[in-house]
């Protein structure tokens, strides 16, 4: 548990690390011209002249230039003299001195001249040369006493120490700060059902009690995240300022946090109203989806009925509704999103709608092509279809493709645009009916020499022999066709299972030939072109009488041709 608790720990003070750097760094890179003021590069916009620094201080401006020399090549030439001398800790400090010229005044280390300052120095300083080069000797002992102190060993490891109690202090506040949340995690948890309820009108929920304790978590968890950055926006630079090489970098740290968060706060401000908008209309859409879900439910149910609004229509329909609902609430939300408008923005609904164009013209085709399905009801799910070449049952539709079980249990996935551009045969839309029933149909093509009302009354039996086949209506019988050598019979059963298709007409096929069978009826469609005597019956063995015998060939005399031959024997 202890370990799993430091792992939560050091992850999130990475993760507090990394946005510490993005927020201290992207005000940077987003405006150069709003940069926060420094104690060093900065300051020259912003100083007339050029500034003469020792470690992280400006002791003064050089105003004016010398000759061919400008003032920073001036200030570049007197801080690296400085800054050399502060660093040489043979040289004292008390041995700067000021020597008088005729047109200058020399500040002078021993006999090295650090500065040489001018009439036009003194000009720009509004001083005597004497007074500024007395003013700047002071001000350049105290920055390099100063400079020596901040880099003594005792301050270093003072530095070092105040970093480890400051460390110390950090761990023991993210402990406690930890611990704190925790216990209100908690302390929410135990307080759902009881002080947080779940949102109700009348019987209907609206926001379970789950759903809002899920949401103060949430809450909670940011503020413990800010709380966390703030602490780390403390620790940081108050650890950069112990140490006189990194002070300079605390400071610009803390400029660009400032910087960071007045531009923030003032952003948030000015967003206020915007944000005002986007909520009502947030809100709105809100309720009004809430408001419509519980009747599109009793809808689906039967609870509630419209005229000409089947029950099957309510689910889909709610789901278009709310597509609507939330297009019209972006619509309207649009103008008040931060950003909006800017190039950024402008570059990806471009992209967006390019996208779409080129990408989907097939898919909104399927999409109109499944609504129009949806309320045309040309079959729901469960139906017995034939499309194209398909048969089976809808096992599920969509807004894009309609999937089909076939009897072999082989799952076809059609694009609803074809699905809509082709012929759907239903074979169970009528199964409710009651005045209504599937008729199934097969055809039986027999010779002439078998009596037609003998033929109708062994096909009913056989259908009424078949199970789920109804005997109201009863079977009834149509002669389709009277070809050359047979007649087309077919039968006509009604069922209510038609689901059961498959098997119906199987068992049906099945009656048909033990029936015929039965009747001495050969089912066979003849064509008169061969000798029949001689030759066995073709009904099975089991339906012959137990005396049958295959007949034998019948020969009889042909008088014509006796005749014939006699009158060519008497011409002879």
């Amino acid at each position: 548990m202890k370990s799993g608790k430091k792992y939560l720990l050091n992850k999130l003070l990475i993760l507090a690390l990394m946005v510490f750097t993005l927020t201290i760094t992207i005000p940077f890179a987003y405006s150069q011209d709003k940069a926060p003021p420094t104690d060093k590069a900065p300051a020259v916009s912003k100083i007339d002249g050029a500034p003469v620094v020792l470690g992280d201080q400006t002791l003064f401006v050089i105003k004016a230039s010398v000759g061919s020399f400008s003032a920073e090549e001036r200030s570049q030439a007197v801080t690296n003299r400085i800054e050399v001398m502060a660093q040489d800790l043979t040289i004292q400090v008390n041995s700067l001195k000021t020597a008088e010229e005729s047109s200058t005044t020399n500040i002078l280390s021993g006999d090295k001249v650090i500065f040489t300052i001018t009439d036009g120095d003194a000009k720009a300083a509004v001083q005597t040369r004497q007074e500024l080069a007395n003013e700047y000797v002071q001000k350049i002992s105290s920055a390099i006493t100063k400079y020596r102190q901040e880099r003594s060993l005792k301050n270093i490891l003072f530095g070092v120490l105040y970093t480890v109690i400051s460390t110390v202090a950090l761990l023991i506040s993210l402990k406690v700060l930890n611990q704190i949340f925790n216990k209100i995690f908690n302390l929410v948890s135990n307080w759902q059902g009881r002080t947080i309820p779940a949102i109700r009108i009348q019987n209907v929920e609206l926001l379970p009690a789950s759903r809002i304790t899920y949401i103060f978590n949430s809450i909670i968890k940011i503020i413990r995240f800010f709380s966390v950055l703030g602490i780390l926006s403390i620790y940081i630079p108050l650890v950069l300022s112990f140490f006189p090489w990194t002070r300079q970098t605390s400071k610009n740290l803390l400029n660009y946090l400032f910087f960071a968060l007045e531009g923030a706060v003032q952003g948030f401000v000015s967003y206020v109203p915007k944000l005002i908008y986007l909520t009502i209309i947030i809100i709105c859409a809100y309720y009004i989806i809430k408001f419509i879900r519980p009747i599109f439910r009793e809808l689906g149910n039967g609870n509630l009925s419209l005229p000409g609004f089947y029950p099957e229509w309510a689910e889909p329909t709610f789901k278009l509704a709310l597509f609507l609902i939330i297009a019209l609430a972006l619509v309207v939300a649009l103008p008040f999103l931060p950003g909006f408008g800017s190039p950024a923005f402008q570059g990806i609904s471009v992209f967006l709608g390019v996208l779409l164009s080129l990408g989907s013209s097939a898919a909104v085709a399927n999409i109109v092509a499944g609504v129009i399905l949806i309320y045309t009801r040309a079959f729901r799910i469960g139906d017995r279809i034939k499309i194209n070449d398909a048969v089976g049952d809808i096992v599920e539709k969509t807004l894009f493709v309609t999937r089909i079980r076939t009897i072999k249990n082989v799952v076809i996935t059609i694009p609803n645009g074809t699905v809509l551009t082709s012929q759907i045969n239903n074979y169970s839309a009528l199964a409710e009916d009651p005045n209504y029933y599937l008729v199934l149909h097969t055809t039986v093509t027999l010779g002439y020499d078998v009596p037609w009302r003998k033929v109708h009354q062994v096909l009913i039996d056989a259908a009424l022999a078949t199970p789920r086949i109804l005997q109201e209506p009863a079977p009834f019988i149509l002669q389709t066709s009277l070809d050359d050598f047979y007649v087309s019979y077919e039968i006509n059963a009604y069922t209510n299972e038609s689901s059961l298709m498959a098997r119906i007409y199987s068992e049906l096929h099945q009656n048909i030939q033990d029936k015929c069978n039965e009747s001495d009826i050969e089912i066979l469609s003849p064509h008169y072109s061969a000798i029949r005597d001689g030759n066995q019956i073709t009904i099975p063995e089991n339906y012959l009488p137990k005396d049958y015998k295959a007949p034998g060939f019948r020969l009889s005399y042909l008088e014509h041709l006796s005749n014939g031959k006699h009158s060519s024997e008497t011409q002879q």
